[in-house]
């Protein structure tokens, strides 16, 4: 096993680099991470109109959520291989298919952690603030969202932790992350399988387990401090 790991481990941390394009964990965390980076904008958006009071606006936003949450990732990212390029006309790298794919899929995700931040605080804030003759984006962008945001960083993390696992289905349209260098490894050895797989579930548990126990030491830290306040 050792042997195992000083032969193949940089092959499963960092892919190819610094020979070839950036693979392994650090293939998935880039793209993981990028993906909730640009898809937090959109779900901002969307989960605001999930909480506006125009019925047009919050019925779109309700669509987009339930449409996407429906429908498995590995489709969207079909679809995004296929269409992209009828799209584009052009050829559309295998890596910015997929974050495409993850983007659209997360923002649906991340727009119900952000309106269940919303819906979360006291009725009274906002009432308050009206009363005091702000509007409702004043009352928006400097009482609610300030709260919310800081209230949803251990449901953000966790979807982090979701999106990580979620990336492993990638490989399959050639996207250089942590399960694409199992297979190449895989196909290196040609025996051996079982091993290969056990080191990359291995690799997911540990990195996943890690964030997953910084999101609930921030839980609660933020708990604390809500109850420190409130004291």
């Amino acid at each position: 096993m050792m042997d195992f790991l000083h032969t193949y481990g940089m092959m499963f941390l960092v892919g190819s680099w610094p020979n070839g394009q950036v693979g392994g964990f650090a293939g998935t965390l880039l793209l993981a991470g990028l993906g909730l980076g640009l898809a937090f904008p959109f779900a901002l958006l969307i989960g605001i109109a999930r909480t506006s009071g125009i019925r047009s606006v919050k019925t779109v936003a309700t669509i987009w959520v339930y449409t996407f949450r429906s429908i498995p990732l590995i489709m969207i990212i079909f679809w995004a291989y296929f269409m992209l390029p009828v799209l584009t006309g052009m050829e559309i790298p295998p890596f910015s298919t997929a974050l495409c794919a993850i983007v659209v899929y997360e923002s649906a995700f991340l727009a119900e952690i952000i309106r269940a931040g919303l819906e979360s605080l006291p009725r009274g804030q906002v009432e308050a603030s009206r009363a005091i003759g702000l509007g409702y984006f004043k009352t928006l962008t400097s009482i609610q969202l300030p709260q919310a945001l800081s209230n949803m960083i251990p449901s953000l993390l966790n979807q982090f932790v979701s999106t990580i696992k979620a990336t492993s289905i990638v490989y399959i349209i050639g996207v250089q992350e942590a399960t694409f260098s199992a297979q190449q490894i895989n196909s290196i050895e040609l025996t051996g399988t079982l091993r290969t797989y056990l080191i990359l579930a291995l690799f997911y548990f540990l990195l996943c387990a890690l964030l997953s126990r910084l999101s609930k030491v921030l839980e609660t830290h933020l708990y604390n401090r809500r109850m420190g306040v409130a004291a």
